[in-house]
């Protein structure tokens, strides 16, 4: 009986339209995908799908496995045709996901309207693009993108929601993004001079406008080598800068700006003005919970580390104190500091 089902080549009993079998890939040539079930008849993927699955194909080889779905036991030509549309659209889905990652751009067609955008098709799927995520030019002529190939960015995926979101404005964004960096870089050198006008305060820092036509940002850090505490003291909008570019910022064409660049940098020669064991004096500017900051001259600040700290000693902002340097970094900006005792207290590390 074995042998004469065998000869007839007929389709298994038990498999039937729609059925849901795993198999492995046999053989890929051209548009040709055969897949072996361990029985005596393989299946063919059905040509009509073929379009809809070749990239997903494309990333098979012999011996992978692959859910299938049964369109057809058997055909007129004793094949059982089979459908791997599903397995596709799981591949197409992770490919979604990796797309909202890497933000690559992307082509998709449109297929259909609604009143809150545009449905298209990628690679077999159907997403959306909402009207508010088209260009400006396309948002009042939809119908008109009816079969045609948008460029657009991944969103937003969600795959249990059939959820897939895709964007026209983020490419014309970064377009344009990407010809203000020119346009940037053309006017201005990572550090150079330049004069411009304040255009803004704020507690954070101070917006300059350049007299090429570039802005950007001077950052309170930026300010002075001496710790700022109120801008508002030191600038006002209109007030003429001098200011040195610190870089552009890639996400929004901005410079980051710089005025105490331009300014000689106290800390240049304390190499040979401080020294370790040195006794010094100074007054404490601020108390924090890791130590103890005394200013030793104009722009010059160092810390008494919350561990040389006796634990009845207290300080207070404005107080003179007497202290020892431990260590000097120029560099980084940073001098160590140790009270000066008349004796050393139990628990003094």
């Amino acid at each position: 009986m074995e042998e004469l089902l065998a000869g007839t080549k007929f389709a298994p009993k038990g498999l039937k339209r729609g059925d849901v079998v795993e198999g492995r890939i046999s053989s890929i040539a051209g548009k040709e995908v055969l897949i072996d079930f361990g029985m005596k008849m393989e299946g063919v993927v059905g040509e009509k799908e073929w379009e809809v699955v070749r990239d997903f194909v494309a990333k098979l080889k012999v011996g992978d496995k692959v859910p299938v779905v049964i369109i057809s036991p058997e055909n007129d030509k004793g094949q059982m045709i089979v459908s791997i549309r599903q397995a596709g659209s799981k591949f197409r889905w992770q490919r979604a996901a990796e797309l909202l990652k890497s933000g690559e751009a992307i082509t998709v067609k449109g297929v259909e309207v609604n009143k809150g955008g545009l449905i298209v098709e990628f690679e077999g799927i159907r997403g959306f693009i909402p009207g508010s995520q088209l260009t400006n030019e396309h948002q009042g002529e939809i119908p008109k993108l009816l079969n045609r190939v948008l460029s657009v960015k991944v969103i937003e995926v969600d795959q249990s929601q059939n959820r897939l979101i895709f964007s026209e404005k983020a490419i014309a964004g970064a377009a344009d993004l990407a010809k203000k960096l020119e346009e940037v870089r053309g006017k201005v050198k990572v550090g150079e001079k330049y004069t411009g006008k304040i255009s803004a305060v704020m507690p954070y820092g101070v917006f300059v406008n350049l007299e090429n036509g570039t802005d950007g940002l001077v950052h309170i850090s930026e300010i002075s080598w001496t710790k700022v505490d109120n801008i508002s003291e030191l600038f006002k909008v209109g007030d003429k800068v001098d200011v040195s570019v610190l870089g552009i910022s890639e996400t929004d064409a901005k410079l980051n700006l710089s005025i105490k660049q331009l300014l000689p940098d106290p800390w240049g020669k304390l190499a040979k003005k401080y020294a370790p064991e040195q006794e010094i004096k100074g007054k404490v500017t601020r108390v924090s919970p890791y130590g103890i900051f005394v200013q030793l001259e104009e722009g010059i600040e160092g810390l008494i580390h919350i561990s040389k700290v006796s634990a009845d000693q207290t300080y207070e902002v404005g107080d003179k104190v007497s202290c020892t340097i431990e260590s000097v970094d120029s560099v980084a900006h940073r001098i160590s500091l140790i009270p000066v005792l008349t004796a050393k207290p139990i628990g003094y590390k």
